[in-house]
């Protein structure tokens, strides 16, 4: 059941801070409105919500964390409260599930408490929230998954992160073949090294690694989170409308 009111409204996961907030302001120039989840940061949150308000479009935040997915139903509740009563509108359009951690150790050091977080943060959490939701999700939607470059290139410490972003490469072929006849379009971004706080804010803060990342980029330097939030948001535009099941990577040519 669409809006009443023809509304275009996009649930992006982690909007508070890093990438998914540079997401959340690109969606939100286009006039689509945002509800983000933040799993701690709350002030962030509010700032985000703050800034996009300003532009007069809607925003919405809601407190989630992805790794612990018995929440996900009283999620689905809290989004259908604040959908009604925030935003006059029952479904959203647009799913983009960027929310996860950063993990650094090598193969024979990644401990199963380690292993089990990342799973349950990138692979389950984006599988069962995407279940959860499914019905609130418009016929005609998009669906953006967030990967890494690390998926197709190696590094060594990140075997266990990238191993985790390869499994929802994979659902997200199958996810594009099951929900196309909903019209649903399904697709993933890669991104390569970012400078945001994530992983400790190493790629951003670390002279040696920043400047090795940057010579082994084709285009000469590392990546902005401004670079990412565009490419999402051609994702969920019309002009993306026959783009469905593709893995994008979005690393200025990191190791080609």
């Amino acid at each position: 059941m669409e809006n009443t009111n023809n509304q275009k409204i996009a649930l992006i996961t982690g909007g508070n801070r890093g990438l998914g907030k540079d997401m959340a302001y690109a969606i939100s120039d286009a006039g689509t409105h945002v509800v983000i989840t933040y799993r701690n940061g709350t002030d962030q949150a509010n700032e985000v919500v703050a800034d996009i308000r300003k532009k007069g479009v809607q925003a919405a935040a809601l407190q989630l964390d992805v790794a612990d997915s018995s929440s996900f139903a009283a999620f689905k509740a809290s989004l259908e409260t604040v959908l009604k009563d925030e935003l006059d509108a029952r479904q959203i359009d647009f799913l983009v599930n960027n929310a996860g951690i950063g993990h650094h150790a090598t193969f024979a050091e990644t401990t199963e408490e380690a292993f089990d977080n990342l799973m349950n943060t990138h692979l389950k959490g984006g599988f069962f929230l995407t279940q959860t939701l499914l019905p609130m999700l418009n016929d005609g939607g998009s669906i953006v998954n967030i990967s890494t470059g690390l998926a197709r290139f190696s590094l060594p410490g990140y075997g266990a992160y990238a191993a985790m972003k390869g499994g929802l490469e994979t659902l997200t072929k199958y996810q594009a073949k099951e929900l196309g006849a909903r019209g649903i379009r399904v697709n993933i971004v890669a991104p390569g090294a970012i400078e945001t706080d994530f992983g400790g804010g190493v790629v951003r803060d670390n002279k040696e690694v920043n400047g090795f990342i940057a010579s082994q980029t084709t285009l000469g330097r590392v990546g902005l989170p401004e670079d990412i939030g565009g490419v999402v948001a051609f994702l969920t535009s019309d002009a993306s409308r026959w783009i469905t099941g593709q893995r994008l990577e979005v690393s200025g040519g990191m190791f080609l």
